[in-house]
């Protein structure tokens, strides 16, 4: 190998696509990817992935998130409308997404991103007695379990090589690589000490409904119903703080109920399989770099970029380019380095 030495932890749908994103935008770089747990067993494998993560937040945190949030949607829409959509599992998705009382917001954030954004008419939602207001719109959804492995073999094609290892500290690396950039989302709390990173607790269902062909959403962020390629995705559960990585019956029975009420069909539903995981949270995402010191050398450079919560999918490919943007930046620092 030459070149700057470059590693990337973290083998989710962020790490991913900023290992991609280095790998095939600086030919300087040699590019390892490191991981405890590769695709099928991430986090980001049991993701819905629909665009945007439903939450009851409706205002951006700031202008970077929709820039993120546009850069990823941007990315998606590409790849469903090409060649590519069926190896990498994204689709065009329409649907509604509903709430209980009339928010605050009518129109959120990202309603000129995604595609023919409208109100709900009244005759749309007489379907939902409970529900006094709705959006209906097109997006994007992304199948993780294809589109992982369809990053995994750009990267590769990119001159990327992958190494399962678990890595408890950032002083393990010092001897092998010249920048470290940081996507091991909920391990972040440990790896680099930041207190800030919590687990949010999501259990849903796969179910066999195809005749379902539209999702549905409650603005609670909770109740949700996403049509895929192989099966239905119902859920769920956001429980902060909740390590439990068991499936709760409980849980799935709730989640039947909820779905069931908005859409009475599921009650013929076949259940395919269940599934936990930890979305890794944070008041917000942390995209930046610093130097950490390491024993025998100056100062290591660090990228971070983890703590997307549920919004993994919709902002990854933002959040990658602003990493990458960072690279780029420590690359300039570097004596002999050449862009």
């Amino acid at each position: 190998m030459t070149g700057v030495q470059v590693v990337v932890l973290g083998a989710g749908v962020v790490g991913l696509s900023t290992a991609v994103c280095i790998a095939e935008s600086l030919p300087v770089c040699s590019v390892t990817l490191l991981a405890e747990k590769f695709s099928p067993d991430t986090t980001s494998d049991g993701a819905a992935g629909i665009a945007p993560f439903p939450e009851k937040q409706q205002t951006p945190k700031d202008e970077r998130q929709r820039r993120w949030f546009k850069d990823s949607f941007d990315h998606l829409l590409a790849i469903a409308q090409s060649q590519h959509s069926p190896d990498a599992g994204v689709i065009l998705s329409s649907g509604y997404h509903i709430f209980h009382e009339v928010p605050a917001t009518k129109k959120p954030y990202w309603s000129d991103l995604v595609i023919g954004f409208r109100v709900m008419t009244d005759r749309e939602l007489k379907r939902f007695p409970d529900h006094k207001f709705g959006q209906a719109f097109t997006t994007v959804k992304c199948e993780c379990s294809s589109y992982l492995p369809w990053l995994e073999e750009r990267f590769r094609k990119a001159g990327g090589r992958m190494e399962q290892r678990r890595v408890s500290s950032l002083q393990e690396l010092g001897d092998g690589f010249d920048l470290v950039v940081n996507c091991s989302g909920l391990g972040s709390k440990t790896l680099v000490g930041d207190a800030g990173v919590y687990p949010v607790r999501g259990q849903v269902l796969q179910v066999e409904a195809p005749w379902l062909t539209h999702f549905i959403r409650d603005g609670d962020g909770k109740t949700y119903i996403y049509p895929g390629v192989h099966s239905v995705t119902i859920g769920g559960t956001r429980q902060e703080g909740d390590w439990r990585l068991h499936v709760d019956e409980g849980d799935s029975t709730s989640i039947l109920e909820r779905c069931g009420r908005l859409e009475p069909s599921l009650k013929k539903a076949k259940v395919l399989g269940e599934w936990v995981g930890l979305r890794p949270s944070r008041r917000n995402p942390r995209v930046e770099r610093e130097r950490v010191l390491l024993p025998g050398r100056t100062g290591m450079p660090v990228v971070h970029n983890y703590g997307h919560g549920g919004w993994g999918v919709t902002i990854a490919w933002g959040t990658a380019l602003d990493a990458l943007g960072l690279v780029r930046q420590c690359l300039k620092e570097m004596p002999g380095a050449k862009l």
